[in-house]
């Protein structure tokens, strides 16, 4: 659906260490380029996080939620305790968040910036 994402950081190393432990939980690897830390590729989604390439400060997005996607249940609970041993805060509690009758498995954190993510699964038990 996308070819990248990018946020921004005013603390590239606490926003690395976020996510790297919140990416490595869903086993997806990162790497440096520079101040920014990036995960993924483009060949199936690619996302980064750094400072802004204007130089001014980075804000998050008001109403804006980057969705992840995880394999298990238990890689959604993985992801959010590491985001939140991470610097990362509890925006939603891992649980089930079904729509209508599609069976939804997920959670919700804020990066230590503020950026608003979060990680769900298809892979649902009843």
């Amino acid at each position: 659906m996308f070819t990248h994402v990018v946020v921004g950081t005013n603390d590239p190393e606490a926003s690395a260490r976020f996510y790297d432990a919140t990416f490595g939980a869903l086993g997806i690897a990162g790497g440096r380029s520079g101040s920014s830390a990036y995960y993924g590729g483009y060949d199936g989604g690619f996302f980064s996080v750094g400072p802004p390439r204007d130089g001014e400060a980075a804000t998050h997005a008001n109403g804006g939620t980057i969705g992840l996607s995880a394999k298990t249940q238990s890689e959604v609970d993985a992801w959010h305790a590491a985001g939140i041993a991470n610097g990362g805060s509890d925006e939603g509690a891992p649980g089930r968040r079904d729509m209508g009758p599609n069976k939804l498995y997920g959670a919700y954190l804020r990066d230590p910036c503020g950026n608003k993510i979060c990680a769900f699964t298809t892979n649902v038990d009843d």
